[in-house]
């Protein structure tokens, strides 16, 4: 499949430059050693007030809603 990219750099339906910007990022962030690091932060998050905040997250984004909280 071939990028379908328009004069104005509008890319259709999957955006093949941001697929690569968001595996390339990741794949830094593995390289550099960032990942027991963000483990242990989110562990801490879990274990903190506001771990409820975040399993209501969580659920919210699970069931599909991308709503913002008000």
């Amino acid at each position: 499949m071939t990028s379908q990219k328009t004069k104005n750099g509008i890319e259709g339906e999957g955006s093949y430059s941001g697929t690569k910007a968001y595996n390339d990022s990741t794949a830094k962030f593995i390289k550099d050693g960032k990942v027991d690091k963000a483990a242990q932060e989110a562990k801490r998050a879990l274990d903190s007030k506001e771990a409820a905040e975040l399993e209501a997250a969580e659920a919210k984004g699970k069931a599909g809603d991308t709503s913002r909280p008000k």
